[in-house]
């Protein structure tokens, strides 16, 4: 998670200037020894630090007599400031003053933006009223006290929880901003009146009850109290003069603070600068290329080579606040790259083996770095790399910059290939040189200009993401990555008996298939050939062509298959045949083994920026297209099955694209036949074929289903009629009755068409973008595939927005074993089921708040398909 540093730098000046008062530029040293601790201690890539701006603000407006007993600003300190803000934006800090409002009003606003970002934030200050702020993602953290305050702290302190902070200010008053509370009523009272009646509106509201004179003080302030609810209250939508985005540290400016230092005789500090400003690598060759993001790329490439200048670059690592780095390898790592603040990339060989290859370095020595969680790590497909440094004994954590998810998150259409520049230096085919055979000098030019390229598309791509997009890569696909790689390396229990059986079997239904074929068409064929089953089907059977190839030969694809099979018997058992085919050839032939030998289980590799939806894939094995609704296919699900003492549980989300349909379409019968949990095939039955939802038959609610699911997908009369085996006058009456109903779901449809047109792409509920790249395209059957999918990706987008949101927001505890499209399976132990199940659901369906509930309907057996 991101985390963001704000600064309270007026209430530190102050503090600063009085514990220092004797002290020549007492305040300066106050702020800046606080400032380096900060940058030591934290390390923080977004920072800001507030001061107050000069002249009065609103509160003033409000109650001219705000801060009126405050004495004016000691001229010692007065003549500080300007310095001080010097020597703040030296050392890389943003500085904000606003105009209007306090320092603390900034603060507030900026913390609450960076929380709704999913930003974790820690507010730096000795000021009390901060604690209204506090909650599970803000934290005070006042370092000349050295105390935290969360939300565990300010109850101990206060007595009362964060949320009543306000309220408390508003009875006790503050005497420096000059702020009358009640007369008479300290701390003690204001706690004891909040337990007692919530809030202060019911204090308010009970202030005729509460007796002795105490209460006649409470009476007498009443008025006051809504006004002193103002003053004391941090408001949090200031506009300001920079966003979240714009708060990234920037590089400590060397020859300014040389300037500082001497200037104010700070010599300690003075003396600890280098003497020019250079990395730890010389840089005469080349000039640095424009800086972006504190990284300044180069095309000159060192090579770290001996155990001295490996600990001297070491040092350098550990005390960088973030750095990139890429794992070169074939099957072990081979070496490492990394880049570091304003130096050139460097190249660490580990594992060279070719001939007179020279002695090269340990990997082992990097492992507190890479596992560091507050060195922040760029780099691309993290996961892929974590797997691999996890086979080391090592568990990267720190990863905050992906770009092959920036990219993903920006485009999810686009396409990368970098198989060209291996080839270059190891050349192609057979003659390939793997990693560790490339020379150490041609390895170190190609890796390192590899780093510098994710470096420089890292800068490109961060830049273009907006808020929205923003959340969508820190809220919910770079938290994803541990997820998955938790996920990857668990993997699942596969039954191999049950496999190699069942195989046995389909190699049998196969077998009588090919009998029964060769009796129809009167001889023996390859029936996994086209060309063979193109002279069968259409020369010796004659029947009729339905479509055929670019190359203008008759069709045998499978749309053609099932048409044809409706009337003929042939077309029909080459169909049966294919499916049963793909399965032994697919699941119950590999699956077995792909078992791990030392885990004995399955580890599946989740892909994470590949489809254009957002949704997830697997690969090695597939396990997202096991057929779900044949025999078969749950006989496949059989064969994944819990250890003894556990069980599997499976998670679905119910009817979730249908439910989005009626958020995005805001259509209020729909979304009325939703929220009171009707049967939303019925409903739709009732309102198409115009009877009582009681009075609704097997195949009415079966021809609603059909309709319900092909308008999200965009299905057209012609493809409703050929499901339902009905006439296309027949289908289009159904569907201009469903709209005649569910009005808004056409105009929903209508709208995001257009808006597709218009921008090239669509967004999910939670702002993913979704390009429909032909959306305009001449040929009209393309444009019109576009169209279909504008209006259905948003849906599948927000439920994978949806499913992978539960994902991250599931407790790790949870041993999540499998994601498949909307359902989440789980293994857990025999006697926490009902637990687990409770954790899951409310999970599941609090993730995010749709104008419709979201359901989850949960199954737990020994085996996945009877968990389904």
């Amino acid at each position: 998670m991101a985390r963001i540093i704000l600064i309270d730098g007026t209430n530190y000046l102050y503090r600063a200037f009085y514990a220092l008062e004797n002290m020549p530029n007492g305040a300066i040293y106050g702020i800046t020894n606080m400032l380096k601790s900060l940058l030591k201690d934290y390390q923080p890539v977004y920072a800001a630090i507030v001061f107050d701006a000069k002249g009065s603000n609103f509160r003033h407006s409000l109650f001219p007599e705000y801060k009126a007993n405050r004495s004016k600003t000691p001229d010692d300190l007065s003549a500080q400031i300007p310095d001080v803000h010097e020597m703040v934006q030296a050392l890389g800090f943003p500085l904000l003053m606003e105009a209007g409002v306090e320092a603390d009003d900034v603060i507030g606003t900026l913390a609450l933006q960076a929380q709704a970002a999913g930003m974790e934030v820690l507010i730096f200050t000795g000021d009390k009223d901060f604690a209204q702020l506090v909650n599970s993602k803000i934290t005070i953290v006042d370092t000349m006290k050295k105390t935290n305050f969360d939300v565990s702290a300010v109850i101990a302190k206060f007595g009362i929880a964060p949320e009543l902070i306000v309220d408390y200010l508003s009875l006790v008053g503050d005497k420096v901003d000059n702020i009358p509370g009640v007369y008479k009523v300290g701390p003690k009272t204001a706690v004891k009146w909040l337990n007692a009646y919530g809030s202060l509106e019911g204090v308010i509201e009970n202030a005729a009850k509460i007796k002795g004179k105490v209460g006649e003080y409470l009476r007498e302030a009443l008025p006051q109290l809504p006004l002193n609810r103002q003053l004391v209250t941090i408001k949090p939508d200031v506009v300001l003069s920079k966003s979240i985005e714009d708060l990234t540290l920037n590089p400590v400016d060397v020859e300014k603070l040389r300037q500082l230092y001497t200037a104010l005789n700070f010599k300690k500090w003075l003396n600890q600068l280098p003497s020019v400003d250079v990395g730890w690598v010389e840089r005469k060759r080349n000039p640095p290329i424009q800086q972006n993001g504190g990284f300044r790329c180069r095309s000159t490439h060192p090579t770290i080579s001996t155990k001295f200048e490996f600990e001297d670059y070491l040092q350098h690592l550990n005390q960088a606040k973030i750095f990139a780095f890429n794992l070169e390898t074939n099957i072990e790592i081979i070496g490492i790259s990394f880049a570091l603040q304003g130096q050139e990339a460097v190249y660490i060989p580990l594992a060279h083996d070719y001939l007179n290859a020279p002695p090269q370095l340990s990997l082992a020595a990097l492992k507190n770095l890479l596992e560091d969680p507050n060195k922040l790590k760029i780099g691309y497909n993290f996961k892929q790399q974590a797997h691999v440094l996890a086979s080391y004994g090592i568990e990267l954590q720190g990863i905050a910059f992906d770009t092959m998810l920036e990219s993903y998150v920006l485009d999810s259409t686009a396409k990368e290939d970098d198989s060209s520049a291996y080839e270059a230096i190891a050349g192609k085919g057979k003659k390939q040189l793997t990693f560790n055979q490339i020379e150490i000098d041609t390895a170190a030019d190609y890796a390192t200009k590899k780093l510098n390229n994710i470096l420089q598309i890292h800068q490109e791509l961060w830049a273009k993401l907006d808020a929205k997009l923003l959340k969508i890569y820190q809220q919910i696909e770079q938290p994803l990555i541990s997820v998955l790689k938790r996920m990857e390396a668990y993997g699942v229990k596969i039954d191999a008996k049950l496999l190699y059986d069942y195989s046995e079997e389909l190699a049998k239904s196969m077998h009588t298939i090919e009998t029964q074929a060769y009796a129809l068409a009167g001889t023996e064929f390859n029936l996994n050939s086209p060309k063979q089953l193109q002279t069968i089907l259409f020369e010796k059977l004659n029947l009729p062509i339905l479509k055929k190839t670019p190359k203008k030969q008759p069709s045998t694809a499978v749309e053609v298959l099932e048409e044809l099979a409706i009337d003929y018997p042939l077309p029909k058992l080459i169909l049966e045949y294919r499916s049963l085919s793909k399965l032994k050839s697919t699941y119950t032939d590999s699956l077995a083994q792909q078992i791990n030998p030392k885990t004995q289980r399955v580890h599946t590799s989740y892909q994470q920026a590949v489809t254009a939806t957002g949704r997830l894939s697997s690969i090695q094995p597939n396990l997202q297209n096991i057929p779900i609704r044949t025999a078969q296919g749950r006989k496949i699900r059989q064969a994944f099955i819990a250890p003894s003492g556990y069980s599997l549980l499976a998670a679905d989300y119910s009817q979730i694209e249908l439910r989005i349909m009626a958020h995005l379409s805001e259509d209020e019968k729909l979304l009325a036949a939703f929220r009171n949990n009707e049967d939303i095939h019925k409903a739709t039955a009732a309102e198409v074929f115009e009877v009582a939802i009681e009075e609704v038959n097997f195949e009415q609610r079966r021809s609603a289903k059909a309709v319900n699911f092909g308008l999200i997908y965009g299905m057209q009369a012609f493809g409703l009629a050929k499901q339902l085996g009905i006439k296309r006058q027949e289908a289009q009456t159904y569907i201009d009755k469903y709209f005649a109903r569910y009005p808004s779901v056409k105009n929903y449809m209508e709208q995001i068409r257009e808006i597709a047109k218009q921008q090239g792409y669509v967004e999910t509920i939670f702002g993913r973008r979704l390009y429909i790249p032909e959306i305009k395209s001449r040929n009209p059957q393309r444009r019109q595939y576009a169209e279909r999918t504008a209006i259905n990706a948003p849906m599948q987008g927000s439920a994978a927005d949806l499913i992978k949101m539960a994902m991250v927001k599931m407790d790790k505890d949870m041993k999540m074993i499998m994601q498949v499209h909307d359902e989440l399976v789980f293994e857990v132990a025999k006697d926490r089921v009902e637990e687990a199940k409770s954790k899951i659901i409310e999970t599941m369906t609090t993730v995010a708040e749709l104008l419709v509930p979201l359901v989850v309907e949960v199954g737990v057996g020994d085996n996945w398909d009877e968990a389904h």
